[in-house]
């Protein structure tokens, strides 16, 4: 008996972006479920599958996969890799998947809450919690372009860690802190990550929603 793969996200959900677009580089098939989305940002009413595998945060993604329900992008990553391991988007060796993992933990936890600190201030780009979240988004920005001058990928080979980071600069350039000439390296890896078919068959749906509701679009994705 064959099972099907569920993934419940939401159409502005970044993390349920990188999953979808993980499973799409991974070949495999699934059913996608978008909840319901208010414009406040909210994902309500909550969907069933949600609250019963996610019941603290309640929140999207949700990976379903036969018996297996799992909650939050990285620890779907790691199974989709243990459960699919071909074509890998992990590198080989120990040493480098650590400092794979390393840099998509990063893109998350270091990176993002800058991002995050912006959400409501586009009114007020030049208050001083703006600058700094901008200052500290172009920081990461210069880390990722030293990592850059000697391969085409974050961690060598294409992997995890380049969509984590990149679906979260694409939320912060919606924010208003985007990528500058300064960061050539960066910018060139950005459009390669973006020109990838699994990408633009996640991102292109979301940055229409987006057109939809009349919020902005980055100009990088603009069509």
């Amino acid at each position: 008996m064959t099972t099907t793969t569920k993934i419940l996200s939401g159409p502005l959900s970044m993390f349920g972006a990188k999953v979808q677009i993980a499973a799409l580089e991974k070949g495999i098939p699934f059913e996608l479920t978008m909840v319901p989305f208010t414009k406040d940002d909210a994902y309500e009413p909550k969907h069933p599958d949600v609250l019963r595998i996610n019941p603290v945060k309640q929140q999207v993604p949700v990976l379903i996969d036969g018996e297996v329900g799992l909650f939050d992008s990285t620890q779907i990553f790691e199974y989709l890799e243990d459960r699919y391991p071909a074509p890998a988007l992990w590198p080989e060796g120990i040493a480098d998947r650590a400092r794979a993992r390393q840099l998509e933990q990063k893109a998350d936890e270091v990176f993002f809450p800058n991002v995050i600190k912006l959400f409501g201030l586009q009114h007020d780009m030049q208050s001083a919690p703006a600058v700094a979240a901008c200052a500290g988004c172009a920081r990461f920005y210069e880390e990722m372009e030293g990592l850059l001058a000697t391969r085409e990928y974050l961690a060598g080979p294409y992997s995890f860690a380049d969509i984590a980071f990149y679906m979260a600069h694409v939320f912060a350039d919606r924010k208003g802190a985007g990528m500058t000439d300064a960061t050539p390296r960066l910018v060139a890896w950005r459009d390669r990550v973006r020109d990838r078919p699994a990408v633009h068959a996640v991102v292109d749906p979301m940055m229409k929603f987006l057109a939809s509701e009349g919020r902005g679009v980055p100009a990088f994705l603009q069509r």
